[in-house]
């Protein structure tokens, strides 16, 4: 019996048209800001239906190289080399008088407070699944570039309670809040947790996000040092293709090796 052998198929047309594109955006033909050749013109320069076209396009828009725009047609989006051009910066700093700051940005809104049921990510990392919080929603945005991003406070009923000045002023900036739980005696470290993922469609609106353009998130937990006790999240949410985060790291110290238990075997 003859050996069966592996037969590769070639991908569709739409993909090969879509790949052809990316490749032109990729080395410069394309620059960000351009307007690509209109379906007629690219269906007589690949030679293809219009139907083919349009997937293609649609292709290069979920993988967020292209945004269209009404009356104006397909934009090129700044991708490669490009960085966004807003930067975040997330570092966290202490004063020797044991004060704490972060980078100012400005302010699109009041800050909303309101109560909370923790659910998803947040909850798993304060470990509070179905447990009450305090939220504080702000909207900030680059004065500069017109870049937005939402910024989330979560202060669980727990860490109220433990420290309950927390109740007074919950829309405080953050730094007033680890300072009060500096105060309260608690030595705080602090986790970054960066991830990315599609966004809703009430986020694609209050963001201005392109179709397809990801949303870029962090979550940072706040905890107490000396007992690993998570306190707080900050959550934050922006568009990946307007917004970069710049985030400092200070070199630790790798955990100490325990002793081995087990006693040599004698021979």
């Amino acid at each position: 019996m003859a050996a069966r052998e592996h037969i590769e198929r070639a991908p569709s047309m739409f993909m090969q048209v879509a790949q052809r594109v990316a490749n032109d955006i990729q080395h410069g033909r394309y620059q960000a800001g351009e307007v690509l050749p209109s379906e007629n013109q690219m269906v007589e320069m690949y030679g293809v239906g219009k139907h083919t076209v349009r997937s293609a396009i649609a292709e290069l828009r979920r993988l967020g190289l292209v945004e269209s725009q009404q009356g104006k047609g397909t934009i090129v989006l700044a991708t490669g080399g490009v960085l966004p051009a807003s930067t975040v910066d997330r570092a966290i700093h202490r004063s020797t008088r044991g004060s704490w700051s972060q980078p100012e940005t400005a302010q699109a809104e009041a800050p909303a407070i309101s109560r909370t049921t923790l659910d998803g990510p947040p909850a798993l990392l304060l470990g509070q699944q179905d447990q009450d919080a305090i939220s504080v929603d702000r909207m900030h945005y680059d004065p500069q570039t017109g870049a937005r991003w939402c910024y989330r406070v979560l202060i669980p009923l727990a860490t109220a309670a433990e420290v309950p000045t927390l109740t007074e002023h919950p829309d405080a900036e953050v730094d007033e809040l680890y300072r009060q739980l500096a105060d309260a005696g608690l030595s705080l470290t602090f986790t970054e947790h960066i991830t990315a993922r599609n966004p809703l469609p009430d986020e694609r609106t209050a963001l201005g996000i392109a179709d397809a353009s990801p949303l870029l998130i962090t979550y940072r937990v706040t905890a107490d040092a000396d007992q690993g006790r998570p306190l707080l999240c900050e959550e934050f949410k922006a568009p990946a293709s307007k917004v970069r985060l710049a985030v400092p790291l200070t070199p630790t110290k790798p955990p100490a090796k325990r002793p081995s238990s087990r006693q040599p075997r004698s021979v």
